[in-house]
């Protein structure tokens, strides 16, 4: 954290008053839109022709790790279907990459740990994440920000359950029967484990905001595998700790995970002001559920895309009605979007939100 940012508790000033003004931060923050504005989780990806050609030969990883090449793949998604946000291009693994985790991500398979944490003597593995760890991210974020203008650019981490997942697995999982055994068994390893991941995770979203992101999204893609109890007992003060280290600069947070209808409550509870709905949970109920005082991100299903042009109206016009009475709401997916989507589906799709929306 800088000195000023620490000294004042607010928002570093690389978020101009009309970022702030944006329809995106409106929302977020539960106030008047002149339309829903939508953006869309991996939306910058191989849905996109111009990406794949940008990507061609590069490792994923790697990809990561060049300031030039995130900035194009970070804007491409912008200027094609013109969302109201733009988010970081990067994998909730780098971070653990930046600090010497021996991992790759493996095409179809995704990221891969060489040697997984099992026991305590493991967590060595885990140091502290500095800011010169994550020069490229700094420096992709200078690109993004002069050249976004007025529009926002969100940045993200993976959450640290579903990172604790990669690191004891070794790689994805079905069952997440490694996580849980070590979860259950013992749970003084385990609540370590997510709290050194809690900090590598916060410095890692503080380099963000420091560099320009003007929202976050914290990732718990697998915690939709834990009970409401798992959750509150196992997860929840991990979460909790890093929302509440990046609370003084004034950002939204969001918090997203999948399959996580029974946690939205708790994920409202943890500390984001925004909490993401996959599909599964109309957004009338997920504001049930979630309580007051959050404002909701969702929920079209992402295979809906592969239909008509008439029936993704009809499936997002559904979305908006149930969505109408809500404090604040964010269109997006429920999930990311796919690879083989037609990206014209997309495009088409914001228009429509746009447009139906409009106050």
């Amino acid at each position: 954290m800088s000195a000023n940012t620490e000294a004042t508790g607010q928002q570093p000033s690389a978020t101009n008053d009309a970022v702030r003004e944006s329809a995106f931060l409106k929302a977020c923050r539960r106030e008047p839109v002149p339309h829903t504005p939508v953006w869309f989780m991996r939306q910058a990806g191989r849905s996109l022709p111009e990406y794949l050609k940008v990507r061609e030969g590069i490792p994923m990883l790697e990809s990561c790790m060049r300031p030039e090449l995130v900035a194009e793949i970070t804007m491409q998604p912008v200027r094609r279907h013109k969302v109201d946000a733009a988010i970081y291009f990067s994998d909730i693994v780098v971070p653990l990459k930046a600090i010497g985790i021996d991992l790759d991500i493996k095409p179809g398979v995704g990221p891969v740990i060489a040697n997984p944490i099992r026991s305590r003597a493991d967590l060595a593995q885990l140091r502290d994440l500095t800011p010169e760890d994550v020069w490229y991210v700094t420096e992709a974020m200078g690109l993004l920000t002069a050249e976004l203008g007025e529009k926002p650019l969100i940045g993200f981490a993976g959450a640290p359950f579903t990172l604790a997942s990669y690191l004891v697995e070794g790689g994805p999982s079905r069952n997440h029967e490694n996580t849980k055994a070590l979860m259950y068994g013992d749970p003084q390893l385990w609540a370590d484990l997510l709290d050194r991941l809690a900090e590598i995770t916060t410095a890692f979203l503080k380099v963000q905001i420091e560099a320009g992101a003007s929202a976050v999204q914290l990732f718990d893609s697998w915690v939709g595998a834990l009970s409401p109890a798992d959750y509150r007992r196992s997860v929840m003060p991990a979460s909790e700790k890093v929302f509440r280290a990046v609370a003084s600069y004034g950002v939204p947070r969001i918090h997203f995970g999948v399959g996580t209808g029974e946690l939205l409550g708790l994920m409202g509870e943890a500390g984001a002001d925004v909490v993401g709905v996959d599909w599964r949970v109309p957004l009338d109920e997920a504001a049930r559920r979630v309580g007051p005082g959050k404002a909701l991100q969702g929920n079209l299903d992402p295979a809906v895309l592969f239909a008509a042009p008439e029936v993704v109206e009809a499936k997002a016009r559904e979305v908006l009605d149930a969505a109408a009475g809500l404090e604040g709401h964010v269109f997006n997916l429920g999930h990311g979007v796919l690879p083989s989507m037609d990206p014209d589906a997309l495009s088409r799709l914001v228009e429509y939100v746009h447009t139906q929306s409009a106050r």
